[in-house]
């Protein structure tokens, strides 16, 4: 079974779409999209895949080991969490942040991959009585890049999701755990509408070498990837899908 969290909407919907192809059940997580969330169910049932959308907010403890155990309880053991949830926090340069964007951005970003990637690795690290699986980390190639002028405390937040993904990986992979991440670039979503910069995308289209703007499938195409056994040694690995960005 495999729990997508922010899978109401983007990214985490169409990861959670193409998670079909794996033909293992799956967990539609969300926080408010709950018609979107339940779309994606309707599609996987229609695709013959097993789903549940269930609501919890990943930033808070205990709201995440009710999701897992509701999970594993309906869906059967868990083999693979896609850390998929988060928020910019809003646009600005750093000279004027409210830290309480940064507040925000760090709960739904970092402080949920932690809590769900810990709460993944107690239930698949074969040490504790797992099988086995995988934790696929969704970050962003701001990473790389800085976010300057922007959303720089955003960037730094998944460059540290990057992080996270490189040490937790070491740690796990004798107990037969791969942890990996994908970082989106340059993507049409609902993300640049939320931050009030609907024409985001277009207007850094011509940044792209590849001269155009990514979607949300391109993404969920690289994530199932890292998530099938064609990827069974790759672990500790951030992959990048933005176009040469």
């Amino acid at each position: 079974m495999i729990i997508v969290t922010g899978a109401g909407q983007g990214i985490g919907a169409a990861i959670a779409r193409r998670a079909a192809v794996l033909d293992r059940p799956v967990c539609v997580n969300y926080r408010s999209s709950a018609a979107g969330a339940e779309q994606v169910v309707q599609d996987l049932r229609e695709a013959g895949v097993e789903a549940l959308a269930v609501k919890a907010d990943v930033t808070e403890e205990d709201e995440v080991e009710r999701l897992f155990a509701t999970a594993v309880e309906k869906l059967g053991p868990l083999t693979a969490v896609v850390n998929n949830a988060g928020v910019t926090g809003g646009l600005g340069r750093v000279v004027d942040l409210d830290i309480r964007q940064l507040d925000t951005a760090y709960r739904a970003v970092l402080r949920s991959v932690v809590l769900c990637t810990r709460q993944g690795l107690r239930h698949m690290s074969r040490s504790r009585g797992g099988s086995g699986g995988c934790v696929l980390n969704v970050s962003s190639t701001g990473a790389r890049t800085g976010g300057g002028h922007e959303w720089v405390h955003y960037a730094a937040l998944k460059a540290a999701v990057n992080t996270h993904t490189w040490g937790a990986a070491q740690e796990v992979a004798a107990d037969g755990v791969r942890i990996n991440a994908v970082a989106p670039g340059l993507i049409e979503t609902g993300l640049h509408r939320a931050n009030g910069v609907p024409d985001r995308p277009e207007r850094l289209r011509t940044s792209v070498p590849m001269g155009r703007i990514g979607t949300p499938e391109e993404v969920a195409e690289a994530a199932v990837f890292l998530l099938s056994p064609s990827a069974s040694y790759i672990t500790g690995s951030v992959l990048e899908v933005g176009g040469g960005r």
